[in-house]
């Protein structure tokens, strides 16, 4: 998630405009051919704190994005491709999209007939679509991105920069520039094209598999084989300086940096490495075929993000910044919370990394013991707030970003580590990266898992530190 230290309320997308003249389709049934049993999709799967996001009755396996961007008119051309199965038969289903305008859709290569509300399409297919049947569905769109204003004044979706974009997508962003099921319980497989002019370099998720030439524009095809939750999807373009190379020997690492950062950012791929390597012993092997970082000028932006394989960094990165959105790579990217109330499994985890890193690494720095009193007291600098609510009961989804979800997340694994000792701590964290290893959970897993290792009735630390609305009485 956006990170600490400057934690944001996330967007109740509620009044995105309506997209005019974004009708499709032509040719397409007024009516799907009938089967047994199929009715509409749903908008929206029911999330606790977003309701609308996502869409029921099928789950995407892969997307194919095909993008053309003009920096300079700011406008994006847009093919998106998905492949998905259905759980239950649809007469029609739902994608999320915000803004831009439809030009044409089909569903298995047929015409579908298409409808737009807020950042709902609707797709009708020309047949009903039976249980269990794998489906492609492609939309060509194109038109201005959006920028995404949240209630506290920060932006996501696609977000222009002195000299290129950048796409960031937590919780919804990533509607402003494609298509899909955007709610994290549905991860895919991305292969991401993206055509710029000469002289730009469009940086995305996973490995660079080729690029090319043609006139005075540039494609670059991106490849990510392991699944992806939508807002962890990104495009960076600008003129970046490129830095390739392994944090092992074996595991590629890919650094792109905004030119005019240079200076300040020399250390950054080392840093990349040094932290990749840490987080693998501490944490479990590294879930993903690359790594890296993107670091753009975009001062203004207020938050990094954990974007699968390259974190996105508006600025030069600190140390325990890099170590936090590394550590969101094992907790969040791939083991995905299966709700956004859970997200404390991602932020105080990456957190609590960050105390396990200053334990570790800085001979001047604090023990995690010492961090903890200090959040307790008051007196760190990240504190202020903690107890406003429990971390595993965000009160709405524009707080589900709060320092609770943070702090006091990290004081949960800190309790549990006391509880438990070390070893058992460490062999917890290890086992809950490999037995949930590109799939999506929930709390009450995790504390299963934690009484299953340790054989202990933890019930009543969770209850007090988890899910208390008070502060807890002094440890």
């Amino acid at each position: 998630m956006r990170t600490r230290p400057t934690p944001r309320p996330l967007p109740a997308v509620l009044a995105l405009l309506l997209c005019a003249g974004c009708t499709g389709g032509a040719g397409a049934k007024d009516a799907a051919e009938d089967v047994p049993g199929a009715r509409p999709g749903t908008a929206g799967v029911g999330d606790p704190l977003f309701p609308k996001l996502g869409n029921g009755g099928y789950d995407v396996s892969r997307y194919r994005l095909t993008l053309d961007y003009a920096p300079d008119s700011h406008r994006l051309k847009g093919t998106a491709e998905l492949t998905a199965r259905t759980t239950r038969a649809l007469t029609s289903f739902h994608l999320d999209l915000a803004g831009l305008r439809v030009r044409e859709a089909t569903v298995d290569g047929r015409p579908a007939k298409t409808a737009r509300s807020g950042t709902e399409l609707t797709l009708t297919p020309a047949a009903a679509l039976p249980k269990g049947r794998t489906f492609k569905t492609t939309v060509v769109y194109d038109g201005k991105p959006k920028t995404i204003t949240d209630p506290d004044g920060s932006e996501e979706g696609w977000i222009k920069s002195a000299d290129g974009a950048v796409a960031v997508g937590e919780p919804t962003g990533s509607m402003a520039w494609f298509p899909g099921n955007h709610h994290p319980s549905d991860k895919a497989a991305y292969d991401i094209t993206i055509t710029v002019p000469q002289g730009y370099t469009a940086v995305s998720n996973g490995e660079l598999t080729q690029r090319s030439e043609h006139g005075d524009h540039t494609t670059f095809r991106w490849h990510t084989g392991e699944p992806m939750a939508s807002y962890l999807a990104t495009v960076a373009i600008d003129d970046f300086d490129i830095h390739t190379t392994t944090t092992d020997g074996t595991l590629p690492q890919y650094v792109a940096v905004e030119p005019e950062l240079a200076d300040r950012t020399a250390d950054v791929p080392d840093q990349v490495t040094d932290v990749i390597d840490w987080e693998t012993r501490t944490f479990g092997p590294y879930p993903f075929s690359s790594t890296g970082a993107i670091v753009a000028d975009l001062p203004d932006l207020g938050y990094a993000l954990e974007t699968q394989t390259k974190p996105l960094y508006p600025s030069p990165p600190s140390e325990p910044l890099i170590v936090h959105e590394l550590a969101h790579q094992w907790f969040g990217n791939s083991v995905t919370p299966r709700t956004w109330k859970d997200m404390w499994l991602n932020e105080g985890f990456a957190t609590y990394a960050e105390w396990l890193w200053e334990e570790g690494h800085d001979g001047a720095g604090r023990t995690a013991q010492e961090i903890f009193d200090d959040f307790y007291d008051g007196t760190d600098d990240e504190s202020e707030g903690i107890w406003d609510f429990p971390p595993a009961a965000p009160p709405s989804a524009g707080r589900v970003s709060d320092p609770p979800v943070y702090g006091r997340g990290a004081m949960v694994l800190h309790k549990v580590r006391e509880a438990v000792g070390d070893k058992t701590f460490f062999a917890i964290l290890r086992a809950w990266t490999r037995d949930h290893r590109h799939g999506n959970v929930d709390t009450a897993q995790f504390i299963a898992l934690c009484e299953k290792k340790s054989g202990k009735d933890l019930k009543d630390l969770f209850d007090v530190w988890l899910y208390a609305d008070a502060k807890p009485k002094r440890p």
